[in-house]
């Protein structure tokens, strides 16, 4: 049995390699290179205790707020097309505290094998950086903390431990500090690792397990006759194969009206820019700025911002520039980006709900979609590589992926 996956990605590169685990056939055609954008411009969290969707309670106040400053977390870039105006109605009804926790706890069910998992890659040979030091989460003001410090019984269920760390207390834990910092949450079992290299090492075992990767190949025929697909072409060349995954991140919009299915994806982009090492003893989450704080080997990655627009990696400064500035209020003596540093954009598929697609793709037999994991992309690829080659090889559809099925946006 072969199997054609669409997309060159993190997720579509773990669905290949689980499913060539299993003995299938694979081959992996992408428009780009492999793991452009945003599977290497994040900043590597693997974080199921915050893995909660973008649309939450009081997104829509913040939202219009923040449409007003050019450098704010957030910006949406206005359209009048209908499927954008759809796309933010859907995003702005599921921002309530009900949705919120469904799709918290999907995630975290989704997610529960992912460290063992990701041993599971190194123990068969994947060699990338990864580190098991936890996240902290820390805030400036006193009343976030408590915010959040009242939501924390869905990461305690999962076994995730948070420990709430208020005025000294978070700086015992993290010395690099200021005192600005009122507190923080510290989750211990998170880790975090080099998505780059991640990247690096599927591809060079995807390349040992005889999987045939096929790059510069943007897709731009499908044929399909009646409910099943049975070929796709690039510039002149034919793909054919038993089933097909369509995994193309951000471009899944648009490549999903090709089949014959059309969902709602569309791109939330994200900057990352890497410094000078800062010796902090994990991963930190500067609440207020969003902005996450990843220590790799050699290096300190900055990565943060939401813009909600079309298919656009631009560099916008404004935003750019307050990534920089964000760590002075958080940490102490900090220098801002000595020497030339370069900022990089990626985008995210991102869906109404702000939960991924993951399943058969629509009406289709042969045809699944695995799409819109938003900025938890790292976190759920193992768990949703694992749940989609259950399916696609044996017929199972885990519990897990229930609440992912492309079928919740039939009709749109």
């Amino acid at each position: 049995m072969h199997t054609i996956v669409i997309g060159g990605g993190i997720i579509g590169l773990t669905t290949a390699y689980h499913l060539a685990r299993e003995g299938r056939a694979v081959t992996v055609v992408d428009a780009r290179a492999m793991g452009q954008g945003a599977s290497d411009v994040n900043a590597g969290w693997v974080v199921p205790a915050v893995a909660g969707p973008v649309p939450a309670p009081g997104m829509v106040l913040s939202s219009l707020r923040w449409m007003v400053r050019p450098d704010s977390p957030l910006c949406i870039r206005p359209s009048v097309r209908p499927d954008f105006l759809r796309f933010m109605l859907g995003m702005w009804r599921h921002s309530n505290a009900r949705d919120h926790r469904r799709g918290f706890e999907a995630h975290l069910r989704l997610a529960h094998g992912s460290m063992d998992l990701l041993d599971e890659y190194r123990a068969d040979g994947l060699a990338f950086e990864m580190h098991g030091d936890g996240l902290l989460m820390v805030f400036l003001d006193g009343a976030r903390l408590a915010h959040h410090t009242a939501d924390l019984d869905l990461p305690r269920s999962h076994g995730l431990e948070p420990r709430v760390l208020v005025g000294d207390a978070v700086r015992e834990h993290e010395p690099m500090l200021s005192d600005r910092v009122r507190g923080g949450i510290h989750f211990p079992h998170e880790r975090y690792l080099d998505p780059g290299a991640l990247v690096a090492a599927l591809r060079a075992r995807l390349g040992s397990l005889g999987v045939e990767l096929v790059e510069d190949a943007p897709v731009d025929d499908v044929t399909v006759i009646g409910d099943r697909v049975t070929a796709i072409s690039s510039r002149g060349r034919r793909f054919d194969a038993d089933t097909y995954v369509l995994a193309a991140g951000a471009w899944t919009g648009q490549l999903s009206a090709r089949f014959g299915e059309p969902l709602p994806v569309r791109s939330g982009k994200g900057y990352c820019v890497d410094t000078s090492p800062l010796p902090l003893r994990g991963a930190v989450n500067l609440s207020e700025a969003k902005v996450a704080v990843t220590p790799l080997d050699g290096r300190l990655r900055l990565a943060g911002t939401m813009e909600l627009g079309g298919l656009d990696e631009t560099i916008d400064e404004a935003r750019v520039a307050a990534i920089r500035r964000a760590p002075e209020a958080y940490f102490r003596d900090w220098e801002p980006f000595p020497g030339a540093t370069v900022a990089r954009a990626g985008m995210r598929p991102m869906t109404p709900d702000g939960l991924p697609v993951i399943g058969r793709l629509g009406r289709l037999t042969n045809a699944y979609v695995s799409t819109g994991h938003g900025m938890l992309g790292v976190t759920l690829a193992p768990g949703t590589a694992a749940a989609l080659t259950e399916l696609i090889v044996h017929g199972r559809t885990a519990p897990a992926l229930e609440p992912f099925a492309s079928a919740r946006f039939s009709g749109r």
